[in-house]
């Protein structure tokens, strides 16, 4: 479990309403989860996240929750990572409802993506959906940041390219390009502000306790590095 001292989002008291909490649960489901006709599946890299999303699903997470994934790079399917991951199950009514509310896909139907219901909370949505699916490297030729999103679902990065689109500050993203795993991605653009878009992404993500402490690291690392910034001066 994460540290004691790292803020705990509150419970969500209706998983479907749009609220921060929900809108970073039901990014991280996007990124990388699954549903069934009574249940909701949804994967962290780390025990933050993981504990973040049992305690907004008012859920509880167990022994065996844990285990150590092998996943392919998406850019090159010879090159095999092991991760730590973390798998959460919330059983129930959620997963038909947000099947029908957020066109999620469901029992490997095809999903319509409908996320403008979280407008008004774009950031937590998207920080759930980056850090589900999403990668970030420091560009030693460049010094600059690269930052993608990798799916197996064409449609779902079409929708995530729409809500950068639509994001203030706007985030112009690259075309979708397929894997030679078989999937798809999308980076954002060169002339993307990367640094104002890691700050909108997690603008009072210390408060909230809405976030995964590795991924948020990285990214924030990698901005700070290609700025020349001291170490830490993204933090909140």
């Amino acid at each position: 479990m994460s540290d004691a001292a790292t803020p705990m989002p509150e419970p969500a008291a209706d998983l479907l309403a749009a609220t921060p909490e929900t809108a970073y649960f039901w990014g991280r489901v996007v990124g990388d989860g699954d549903l069934s006709r009574d249940c909701v599946t949804v994967r962290a890299a780390d025990p933050t996240a993981a504990d973040a999303l049992a305690t907004v699903a008012g859920t509880a997470r167990t022994d065996r929750d844990h285990q150590v994934a092998e996943r392919e790079s998406a850019h090159d399917a010879s090159i095999v990572r092991f991760e730590d991951e973390y798998e959460l199950k919330v059983f129930g009514a959620p997963a038909e409802r947000a099947a029908a509310a957020l066109g999620l896909p469901i029992d490997d139907q095809p999903g319509g993506y409908r996320l403008d219901a979280f407008a008004d909370h774009r950031p937590q949505l998207t920080r759930g959906i980056l850090e589900a699916c999403g990668t970030v490297c420091f560009r030693e030729s460049s010094a600059s940041v690269g930052v993608s999103f990798v799916h197996d679902d064409a449609a779902c990065l079409e929708t995530v390219r729409s809500q950068l689109d639509a994001a203030e500050p706007h985030a112009p993203t690259e075309d979708l390009s397929e894997t030679s795993s078989g999937g798809y991605w999308f980076g954002l653009a060169d002339e993307a502000d990367v640094e104002e878009v890691a700050r909108w992404l997690y603008a009072g993500s210390d408060a909230s306790g809405l976030y995964s402490d590795s991924r948020r690291g990285k990214l924030r690392r990698s901005v700070e590095r290609a700025a020349g910034r001291e170490v830490g001066s993204l933090a909140e």
